[in-house]
This record gives structure tokens, sequence and C-alpha cells, in this order.
């Protein structure tokens, strides 16, 4: 016998079915209607539960919600103080939610009007000066050949900890006579993408591969060397965990230093050294230019104190 779950994810689904479900089968039917990654569908499950057990400790019946209380919920997230991105993750669920409720009749969708906190256009991780990129070298070398050359690529590179921790020895590569390494980006399912491997990029990778002579092309190129997974894929956090080190090494002990601060390092570097905005947002792989213009705020403060408009009428009064 079919369950009341299997039957109502069929293409017509009855509205009396579903009233007379509970709220966690909903749920589920729900989950199942949406065609997203399965961490999509996890981050819906976690950020409704909330809502609902929100709900509930006010005495509010969700048959009976409003686009009043939806407000109100909004407004207990930002109290809470939660990240304006973590808050629009919230309420993206629920006007997912309360789309689909619509769509079959469970619930108006009194979600629609209900917008996403804005965001402040800047980056809350700092870039490091060449100097100090430089130190965080120094700081790496001589140490484990994996080390040096994880924090050598992601400062040459600009790759995010989850993209080098995709990586496996075969995706390097070529690509018009350059070497590459072939790139699995956030919210991507395939290999699509690409950074280029200079030579400093590619030789302290080289030189740790050398150490694996055995390895095959579908290992991870940063295998974990833990007891407990050894051989294993590298996680993010420890990627995260190995540069905070190096950072806390230096003297840059400070949440705004972490190990995505060197690919913001990456894009600050390369207008210093006179790359373009373009060059930039290639080398990071942003499908928009403006994601790319708000790691362009450093350089043009560097820019304004170096040539200040003050300064140069000095010359005249």
């Amino acid at each position: 016998m079919e369950s009341n779950i299997a039957i109502a994810t069929r293409e017509e689904v009855s509205v009396r079915s579903l009233s007379s479900m509970s709220l966690d089968e909903v749920v589920e039917i729900f989950l199942a209607s949406q065609d997203v990654k399965p961490s999509s569908r996890a981050l819906y499950k976690r950020t409704l539960r909330q809502y609902f057990s929100w709900m509930e400790s006010r005495g509010y019946a969700l048959k009976d919600a409003t686009r009043v209380e939806l407000l109100e919920y909004k407004a207990a997230l930002l109290e809470e103080g939660k990240s304006t991105l973590t808050i629009s993750s919230y309420i993206t669920s629920l006007r997912k939610f309360y789309e689909w409720c619509e769509a079959v009749k469970l619930y108006p969708n009194i979600a629609r009007a209900i917008h996403n906190p804005k965001r402040k256009q800047q980056f809350r991780k700092q870039p490091l000066q060449p100097s100090q990129a430089t130190e965080l070298l120094n700081y790496f070398h001589g140490k484990a050949l994996r080390d040096f050359a994880i924090v050598n690529l992601l400062l040459r590179t600009g790759l995010r900890t989850i993209e080098v921790a995709r990586a496996d020895i075969g995706d390097i590569t070529f690509k018009g006579g350059k070497r590459v390494l072939l790139v699995q980006g956030k919210g991507r399912d395939e290999k699509d993408n690409f950074v280029v491997l200079t030579d400093k990029a590619y030789q302290p990778i080289a030189d740790y591969l050398a150490t694996r002579k055995a390895a095959k092309e579908q290992e991870p190129l940063f295998p974990s060397e833990s007891n407990n997974h050894q051989g294993g894929r590298l996680t993010t956090r420890a990627i995260s965990h190995l540069v905070k080190e190096g950072l806390k090494g230096i003297g840059l002990d400070d949440k705004a230093y972490t190990a995505h601060s060197l690919r913001h390092t990456t894009a600050v570097n390369i207008l210093r050294a006179g790359g373009s905005l373009e060059t930039a947002q290639y080398t990071l792989r942003h499908a928009n230019p403006s994601t790319t213009q708000i790691y362009t705020a450093t350089f043009k403060e560097e820019q304004r104190l170096a040539h200040s408009g003050e300064s140069l009428l000095d010359r005249l009064y």
C-alpha cells in the first residue's frame, strides 16, 4: 500500500490529503517537489523547522498566518543578530514554501512580498598586502610540502577552499598550451572552469606530488593526513584551519583574516599589479562583474590616499 507521501507527490495533489497530513509530511512533499540540490533541500528543511518552531512559541497557527507574522519573524531574526546572508536564506525558504503551498491550494502565498534584508556591498574579510602574502608563504616554506602547496595555490589563483578540496590529481591539464587546474566551482555539478597554474603556482604542487609516486589521477590533489581520515579528501574546515594557523603565525590573529582572505588578496593584488577589473573577474570566475567590484574597495581607498585631491591643492596655495 502506498504511503500518504507517495500519493501526494504525484502530479495532482489533493488538498484534502494534504490538509489531513502532519506538518512534517507536508514539508517532505514540498521538498520532494523542489528541483534543487540535496544541500538546498536540507537548508529548506532546517530553516522551515526554525520558522515553525518560532510560530509555535508565539502561539500562532500556521493556517492563520499572514504577512504581518512573517514581517514579525523577519524582525526577530534581525534582532537575534543573524547576518543578512543568513536571514536571506531563511526568507528564501519561506518564499519557496508558500509559493508551493499556494500552487497546491493549501495556504495563500503570504511570503510573496517579503524582501530579503539589504546587504551592504562590501567584504568583511581583509586582503593581505603583497608583503604580508610573501610573509605567509615564507611561514609555510620549509614546513610540510602539501601545506605550502595549498597556501601558495590559494594566493596565486583565488580558489575557494571547497574548490581546493574537490581538486583531483587528474584535474591538472593543459589548455591553449598553458597548464591549468580544472575547477568545480561553488554551486556547480561539473568541473567546467579552470585557473591557470603559472610556474610559481605549479612548482610546489609538483614537489609535493613527487612524494606520492604511486598516486592515481582520480585521487584527491591534497588528501588528508590525519589518522582518522588518512588518504581521504581534505575538508574545507581542515584547509581553513591550516590557513588560519599561518595567519596567526605572521601576526594576523583577527577574525577579519581567514582562508577566504586569500581569495580577496588575489583579486586586490591583481588590481595592485596593474590588472583590470575584467582580469580579476575572469580569475575569480565571477559570472557578474558587480560581484568583483566589491573587491575593489580596498584598492580604491589606497589610490584615494596615494593620489588625493587635497594634496594637489597644496601645490597651488
